[in-house]
This record gives C-alpha cells, structure tokens and sequence, in this order.
C-alpha cells in the first residue's frame, strides 16, 4: 500500500521473460484483457478518449453485478510504455519497462476512490489475483479469474495485516 497525502493507493510489480511489445498487447487487447480483467475496455485506444468499462458476463452472472458499465478515460497513452485510465475514479496505472534481467517490468499502481482499510484491502487481493491471471496468460497457461474466490478471501486476510488500523 503507498500513500501521497490523503490517497491511499497500490502498487504491484511483475517481470516478464517477454518483450514489452507482448506485455503490452496482455494489457490493453480485448481478447487478452478477458483472461485476466473482470471487465472489458471499450473505446477508442487514444489519450482523453472515454472509455466504457463493461464486466464480462461471467462477472455479471457471478457476482449480480447490478450496473455492468462503469465509465473512464484514458489519460496516458504511450504505446508500449504507459497506460492509464480511470475505472469508476479509481486511476489505473500500467507502466512497462525493458528489464535486462527478465525483458519487461510492469509496474501496476492504482490510486483508489476507496480509502477504508477493508476496501483497500478487498482491492488489493482482487488486482493481485488478477495480475497472477496476467502471469499466467503470458506464461501460456490461462486460468480463469471468476475461480478465485478463495484465493481474494485469504489474500484480503494478508493485505488487511499491512493495512493501518488493522
């Protein structure tokens, strides 16, 4: 968890033995966003587009999901460097970097709406899970996101342990 002022936000780190050109197709393709993002991006791929953010039906069936678009815009742009939208006012951050040991580093940071020690930590256990779907799909091993309910309750336990007041 990290902290700039009031903002509480998360930050994940990954390293990918693929070029950058790869990591980014994983994050900002459709056909790839479904193998590890609960929802799709919808919109023109451009700095100041809006964007819809519409969960994948299985997401919607799942979790009765009463309202399954929630609206964004792309704020960054940078093909193949940085990419960042806002999801619901959350801010989204993906940032590649080529990385002599591994090829590509993603650094994933989000700054949450949510500020409560609880949404925090269900946030953080949620893009966790997320980014080992997008470990897997570029391992060429998918698995499929809306399985992980166990995994987002035992890893809430852990990120609530580093959470203040908790």
């Amino acid at each position: 968890m990290i902290r700039d002022g009031g903002r509480t936000g998360l930050r994940f780190v990954r390293h990918y033995p693929h070029p950058i050109a790869r990591v980014w197709r994983a994050i900002t393709d459709s056909t790839q966003l479904r193998a590890w993002l609960p929802c799709d991006i919808v919109g023109e791929r451009a700095q100041g587009a809006e964007i819809a953010c519409e969960f994948w039906p299985a997401h919607v069936a799942k979790y009765s999901i009463p309202d399954p678009v929630l609206t964004g815009e792309i704020q960054v742009w940078e093909p193949p460097r940085i990419f960042q939208w806002t999801w619901g006012g959350d801010i989204l951050r993906f940032e590649l970097e080529p990385d002599a040991v591994s090829r590509t580093t993603l650094t994933f940071t989000t700054w949450l709406i949510e500020t409560g020690a609880e949404g925090a930590a269900n946030t953080a256990a949620g893009y966790h899970v997320c980014l080992t779907a997008l470990d897997a799909l570029l391992a060429g091993k998918p698995i499929s996101i809306t399985d992980s309910d166990d995994l987002v309750t035992q890893l809430e336990a852990t990120y609530a342990v580093g959470t203040p007041g908790h």
